[in-house]
């Protein structure tokens, strides 16, 4: 299955606009915003546990990386809330699940396959430091494949989005406008290589 599968395309999805499509474990319903691949893939993807609901056994060949959205997130390594970000490198393996129900933003396939830093941060927390007037940043991971962070960005703040090498950025809480398209809670927006574009935040800031 190729779905948004151009990178050199500019791509932008409404999440909150799909529909909830079933996985194979009953109660695990996705929202597939970016895929190469069938069942195992390149795959970018907003997933919806419902309480009492798991995912089978499985090991992570070329890593998963995820932020928990909504309610709590449970495995063997441990129960993560919302805002909670989770690195499992490759090789590494769990049962996913949540109890209560939770909702988790995931990426699939694009680790370093020699990265074997398995770690998780609160981004609910202190470590944000301020990148530019009316930015701060919380850093997550960085190496020869990818930059992550989460920024808060402040009400009215004009934010200019260099990709010399790509850029996604998922709206967490607030929004913001670029390109003429307002983003809310939960769209997200990718970026081709080389690219240029200005986000302005919202009346409330935006979290991405």
């Amino acid at each position: 299955m190729d779905l948004n599968a151009d990178f050199k395309q500019r791509v932008v999805v409404h999440s909150d606009q799909l529909d909830w499509v079933a996985s194979p474990m009953p109660g695990v319903d996705r929202r597939m915003l970016d895929r190469i691949g069938g069942e195992v893939a390149r795959a970018t993807t907003i997933v919806r546990y419902a309480p009492n609901s798991k995912f089978s056994a499985h090991t992570h060949t070329g890593g998963e990386e995820f932020i928990v959205l909504e309610g709590v997130f449970q495995d063997e390594h441990g129960d993560f809330p919302a805002g909670t970000y989770v690195r499992n490198p490759p090789t590494s393996s769990h049962t996913p699940g949540s109890d209560a129900g939770c909702t988790i933003f995931v990426k699939l396939w694009q680790f370093d396959m020699e990265d074997r830093s398995q770690f998780h941060v609160d981004t609910n927390g202190d470590g944000y430091v301020e990148a530019s007037d009316g930015i701060t940043r919380l850093p997550l991971h960085r190496d020869a494949y990818e930059d992550v962070c989460v920024e808060m960005w402040h009400a009215g703040t004009s934010v200019p989005l260099e990709a010399p090498d790509g850029l996604e950025i998922l709206v967490l809480e607030g929004g913001f406008i670029e390109g003429g398209e307002t983003f809310a809670a939960q769209s997200w927006l990718r970026l081709p290589k080389g690219s240029e574009s200005l986000a302005v935040s919202g009346e409330n800031g935006a979290k991405v």
